[in-house]
């Protein structure tokens, strides 16, 4: 079982920007395609951005195109979600997610097999 521990998230203004990382507690990090998602109260879990094994392919949902970033270090068995031009609608537990199964990062959250605890992200208006 991977061990994912998420941090960076916190209070921005709109337009702000955060930095969340995820680390993972294994030695073949670089077998994972690792994906974000995001959740609040009473929705379903949604895909934010998502990142293949070796890092070279990457996506994201609409909504974030242009403004988040997903990449990873592969070394540091970290993967990151940089957030720019942040919106309230942005407001959200942000988890991270490990798929052992794939090379390419899915938008299905069933597809993974472990998750972060979640970090906090809120943007104020």
């Amino acid at each position: 079982q991977v061990q994912l521990v998420e941090s960076g998230g916190g209070l921005v203004q709109t337009g702000g920007s955060l930095r969340l990382s995820c680390v993972a507690s294994l030695r073949a990090f670089s077998s994972y395609a690792m994906g974000w998602f995001r959740q609040t109260p009473g929705k379903e879990r949604e895909f934010v951005a998502g990142i293949s094994r070796s890092g070279l392919t990457t996506s994201s949902a609409d909504s974030v195109k242009g403004r988040f970033t997903i990449s990873r270090d592969n070394a540091k068995k970290t993967v990151y979600l940089q957030m720019n031009s942040l919106k309230p609608e942005d407001t959200a537990i942000y988890y991270c997610a490990a798929d052992l199964n794939r090379v390419y990062a899915n938008n299905n959250p069933t597809y993974y097999d472990s998750w972060g605890q979640g970090t906090q992200v809120t943007v104020s208006s």
